[in-house]
């Protein structure tokens, strides 16, 4: 549970910024890109998918995040692509589609969030041909068994994962039609495929991509809450309150000012032309702070 004071911080930054955050669930071919994170001269995850948001004018600030990076060939069934831009983006209203990557769906949370870190599991499927299989399922399940756990996994990634200083990860492994089912709270480069061989196979060699789907990932409880959804503007129809606590402005005067209404766990945000916030917060603040008697948090932000 966030304390008081940090809802309090939380509110005033984005009270202070033009940016909001979004995450877009995207689902992609593995085999019509060269790499996920943008590289010169390569196809990439991430270099189409700044193509597919520039063709939509969408213009972010610096850089994209992912809920998980993917190797090479890998497939996604649903990862999730996290930016900050200042824009009102809307799904309905965008392209969302080119050659091997699909917007599934958008939704709005705060900006600047250090996205990886807010994603509490990810899970991977390894499909490999049966033939191609040397375990036999007694073996592999046992092998699933022993490998499932809080451990250090560095032995089961490449040179550029042992780079890393950390290679404690929780992961659990199950095989299940012919199939390997991977959940943990992180994994490190190559890990899934070297895992899928050893598992099914006894060797340590990274297995094909294109055999590996990214299949989904769970958000952080943390991260749920800050996402925002539309509220009805009918609550000012149905909320007694706006009569009792006079607030200065007439009930039908709000329904015309406020353009939209959405809302997180923590706050309100009230979305009003930039020539009527004045009106809408009154001198001193003394509307709002009405408002705010009755909806708890308000954030007030210009739309024009």
């Amino acid at each position: 549970m966030i304390k008081t004071e940090k809802i309090n911080r939380l509110i005033r930054e984005f009270e202070n910024t033009e940016y909001f955050g979004y995450m877009f669930f995207i689902e992609y071919n593995g085999e019509k890109f060269d790499s996920f994170d943008e590289n010169s001269g390569k196809k990439s995850v991430k270099s189409e998918f700044r193509k597919l948001l520039e063709k939509n004018n969408i213009k972010i600030f610096k850089g994209i995040q992912q809920a998980g990076r993917t190797d090479k060939e890998v497939n996604a069934e649903e990862n999730i692509l996290y930016v900050n831009s200042k824009q009102h983006i809307m799904y309905e209203d965008i392209i969302n589609e080119c050659d091997g990557l699909k917007i599934k769906r958008i939704s709005k949370t705060l900006p600047f969030l250090e996205f990886p870190q807010m994603i509490e599991k990810r899970y991977y499927i390894y499909e490999y041909p049966e033939h191609l299989i040397k375990n036999n399922e007694e073996k592999i399940k046992k092998n699933c068994e022993e490998l499932s756990g809080k451990r250090n996994y560095i032995k089961f990634t490449s040179k550029k994962g042992k780079q890393l200083k950390n290679h404690i990860r929780e992961i659990y492994v199950k095989f299940e039609s012919g199939k390997l089912y991977f959940e943990g709270n992180g994994f490190l480069h190559q890990q899934v495929r070297i895992m899928s061989n050893f598992i099914l196979n006894g060797s340590m060699r990274p297995l094909q991509g294109k055999y590996l789907i990214f299949k989904k990932a769970d958000l952080s409880v943390k991260l749920k809450k800050l996402i925002f959804n539309n509220v009805d503007r009918k609550i000012f129809e149905t909320e007694e309150d706006l009569k009792n606590y006079s607030i200065g402005i007439k009930e039908e005067r709000i329904l015309n000012i406020i353009e939209n209404i959405e809302k997180n766990s923590y706050f309100y945000i009230f979305y009003v032309k930039e020539k009527n916030k004045s009106e809408l917060i009154g001198k001193k603040g003394k509307n709002i702070k009405k408002l705010k008697k009755i909806f708890g948090n308000i954030v007030v932000k210009g739309k024009d």
